[in-house]
């Protein structure tokens, strides 16, 4: 068996590595893709005031601090039994629709969208933002940088820092917000709308119209008949800060609906010795291993996830693309895993939309921002939709409220079982011992990159007890040693 190793693997928040093992007839056999970092955040909380977590959580990634502050948040709500004020709520969603858009923004020009505006089998040197301005222009290069910079200061704003808020607390928010200030942020929100759209109509011209893409978008080299799990309103609307948790079949029918509080419920976690990311899976039908279907417990989430279990935006604009989506590459539920892209451009317009219409707000200036926690709980479970999908934060805490157990599970755990999946599917179409050049390999990382996965969040163990493992395998791949420091 020859053995085909990408590493790193490009184009993503996090380092990790794909291994592809071929069989004596040089077809692929087998492909992992394997995180190469490790985080700690759940063992090093213990003991720590639980008001401490969201500034400490943030530090997970640079890239999604928000999405983790306001899940921690969302948790000390619960533990510290206090409702957000009117006011704070707004100004939470405000921020987190903010952060929603900049951060898909982010993916389509710097990381997703290299594969389609420069081309999947490009010289990789071209496979970057450089490759995209060279294709797009660099007035649209500006346009990127521009209105990424006036999300961030929105972000400042708010949160106190863009980059790892610190003001978002249990029962409320820290800083109020002027009537100046909304002016500003509602003048962002009018050009975030119009970027978004311009950046659907970029995709729309280079990728929908080019029937290559679409046919590579539709075939089965990237597409798993998966369970897909997302946040909606009561009227099953897609919502990113709360609601139920929806789950719908393969099928595309509901199977279970439930609060946040009731997680444990439905989500069981499952672990590999070759990987340090855990593989959640649906409790009920149980881990069946990397396999689809609907006897399989695995399910996706993130942008096409929501969109499939959604029926719709509330925004107009994006419900409209939402519609034609749907109608363009065949009906619900979609499960090309290329559609990311496009879910996840929606998405944005969504987030744009809904920076537009809470700005507009009046009563987003109130000064009733906090109510006062008064009592301590033992349990606190905060859930939101991250950009790369559902991000759970559990944390349990003694009657002086400090943490004596945490435990997080992020986007790209409940992905990590698909992931593997879609990689090893797309390898077993693009790769042999013949046909290995770094136009195929790069036809594999696309399979990864759809999801935006991020491997600072998605891997935790202790720092100081990293485990190394050395796996002998015979010419059958058949493991015979495995070896661990």
């Amino acid at each position: 068996m020859k053995n085909i190793t990408i590493n790193p693997i490009t184009r993503l928040e996090g380092h990790g590595k794909i291994e592809i093992f071929l069989n004596d007839n040089g077809q692929v056999e087998k492909a992992y893709l394997q995180p190469t970092e490790f985080r700690g955040f759940e063992k090093f909380c213990e003991g720590r005031p639980a008001e401490e977590m969201p500034r400490i959580t943030t530090r997970i990634c640079g890239v999604c601090p928000t999405a983790h502050h306001m899940a921690s948040v969302k948790a000390l709500d619960m533990l510290f039994d206090v409702e957000p004020t009117e006011t704070a709520k707004k100004l939470r969603e405000l921020m987190y629709s903010t952060f929603m858009f900049e951060d898909h923004i982010l993916h389509f020009f710097f990381l997703g969208g290299p594969d389609f505006i420069v081309g999947p089998k490009a010289p990789k040197e071209s496979r970057n933002i450089l490759g995209v301005l060279a294709k797009v222009g660099v007035d649209v290069g500006k346009r990127v940088i521009h209105i990424r910079s006036e999300c961030r200061k929105i972000l400042n704003y708010i949160g106190g820092k863009a980059i790892h808020p610190e003001s978002v607390l249990p029962g409320g928010i820290s800083r109020s917000m002027t009537e100046e200030l909304r002016g500003i942020t509602e003048t962002v929100a009018v050009e975030a709308v119009e970027f978004a759209k311009f950046t659907l109509k970029t995709f729309e011209d280079i990728v929908l119209r080019d029937k290559n893409y679409v046919e590579l978008i539709k075939g089965d080299a990237y597409a798993d008949r998966t369970y897909y799990m997302g946040m909606v309103d009561n009227d099953n609307k897609v919502n990113f800060y709360e609601g139920d948790i929806r789950v719908v079949s393969p099928e595309g029918k509901e199977v279970y609906r439930f609060k946040s509080k009731d997680y444990l419920e439905h989500i069981g976690e499952h672990v590999e010795s070759w990987s340090y990311s855990k593989f959640p899976f649906l409790k009920k039908i149980g881990w069946k291993g990397f396999v689809d279907g609907e006897k399989s417990g695995v399910f996706r989430v993130g942008p096409l996830a929501r969109l499939n279990v959604s029926e719709g935006f509330t925004t107009p604009l994006a419900n409209a693309e939402y519609e034609k989506m749907y109608r363009t590459l065949g009906g619900k539920p979609l499960h090309n895993t290329l559609a990311f892209h496009w879910a996840r451009l929606i998405e944005a317009l969504y987030a744009a939309e809904k920076m537009l219409e809470l700005s507009r707000d009046k009563g987003i200036t109130g000064k009733n921002i906090r109510n006062i926690p008064t009592s301590v709980k033992e349990e606190g479970i905060g859930i939101i939709e991250a950009p790369r999908g559902l991000l759970i934060h559990h944390y349990n805490a003694d009657e002086k409220g400090l943490i004596t157990g945490a435990n997080l599970i992020v986007a790209s755990q409940n992905n990590a079982a698909a992931i593997n999946m879609s990689v090893e599917k797309a390898a077993r179409k693009f790769i042999s011992r013949d046909n290995a050049g770094d136009g195929q390999l790069n036809m594999v990382e696309m399979a990864f990159r759809a999801y935006d996965p991020c491997y600072g969040c998605a891997t935790h163990s202790l720092p100081g007890k990293k485990a190394v493992a050395i796996t002998v395998r015979d010419s059958k791949g058949e493991v015979i040693k495995t070896v661990v420091s």
